[in-house]
């Protein structure tokens, strides 16, 4: 996911984007007479308008020439907060190296806190078919505010159909303050705490929850995780029991040994396991997208999103924290160390 600013800047990006795209329309795709309208504009990147600070001259940005297509019929209409304004084709002659398609978007938080978003577009065929799904990363939007960006979809290979749609697939929300990172500045916290991609197969479902010690002193974790499971509007779901272990899920996974005192000196991390069934039987499936994750009782959360899709089984497992021996500090801090 990229990496990206806050409000203010993204705000004065769009404006400069807008200026320097003149008055061509970017809500239709003609005039209903001329056709699709072709216009000169700057190349879109995966950042958007919500990447580094905005540059005082946006002519200095190469520009290309790309098609403004026809929104679909209420693809237009915001859903969760985001709403698609826009729909252009790029392609290898629009001088745009590697971008076939982008889509404007608004996005605004309904929430009554910021929030950091993350949002999967789809970019479709004329029957409806998916071309290429992208994933955006939208931080920091104050509550009540609307915020713009572009969500672009890379040169395809092969005889891949044109795009001539996109809609919005998906949308996930976290509070700015207990955001997940991998990557980027050391939060105040001094340690970053994430949810891998995970695996699954028939219907076994293993997460790795991941905490890097960032800071400069070193950490102490003993035991599990504390985690609290929240459902698409954040609400704490019942009737799920937390077990402590991986084994009652699924033998082999490393989830099942006792707790161990772990210190991580700074540039470690440790690692926790998550593990879980999709078997739907009698009663009502369980689709939880989020967790919030304590690494120890007195530690600030953190909202991940691992999307349990439980089934009916009503458990999850989670492993106890144990030193990450695969995990290699970017910054070699740990290797400067005694």
């Amino acid at each position: 996911m990229p990496t990206v600013a806050r409000t203010a800047p993204a705000v004065l990006a769009a404006a400069l984007l807008l200026a320097a795209c003149g008055s061509e329309s970017t809500s239709s795709g003609g005039d209903g007479e001329g056709g699709p309208v072709r216009a000169e504009a700057p190349c879109p990147s995966d950042v958007g308008s919500y990447g580094s600070p905005p540059s005082l001259e946006p002519s200095a940005r190469p520009s290309g020439t790309r098609t403004a297509l026809p929104l679909s019929a209420g693809k237009d209409v915001a859903e969760d907060g985001v709403k698609i304004t826009a729909l252009y084709a790029w392609g290898p002659n629009s001088g745009c190296e590697g971008v076939e398609n982008s889509a404007d978007f608004e996005i605004t938080n309904q929430r009554k806190e910021a929030a950091t978003y993350t949002l999967t577009f789809g970019f479709l065929t004329a029957s409806g078919g998916a071309v290429d799904n992208v994933e955006h990363t939208v931080e920091a939007v104050g509550p009540g505010r609307t915020v713009k960006g572009t969500v672009v979809a890379g040169e395809r290979v092969g005889n891949a159909p044109e795009v001539t749609g996109v809609e919005v697939i998906k949308v996930r929300s976290v509070p700015e303050t207990e955001a997940s990172s991998a990557s980027g500045p050391c939060p105040d916290s001094g340690t970053r705490l994430y949810a891998d991609e995970g695996d699954a197969a028939m219907g076994l479902r293993a997460v790795g929850l991941h905490l890097v010690n960032c800071g400069t002193r070193p950490l102490r974790l003993h035991g599990y995780p504390k985690l609290t499971i929240q459902d698409e509007d954040h609400r704490p779901v019942d009737g799920v029991r937390i077990l402590r272990g991986t084994d009652q899920i699924s033998t082999g996974l490393g989830g099942d040994d006792s707790p161990r005192p772990v210190v991580l000196r700074p540039g470690e991390a440790a690692v926790a396991g998550l593990a879980w069934r999709n078997t739907t039987q009698a009663g009502e499936p369980v689709n939880a997208p989020y967790m919030r994750v304590w690494a120890e009782p007195a530690a600030d959360p953190v909202t991940v999103v691992p999307e349990l899709d439980l089934g009916t089984t009503g458990k999850l497992g989670v492993g106890p924290w144990r030193r990450d021996e695969a995990y290699r500090d970017p910054a070699g801090t740990a290797a400067e160390r005694p």
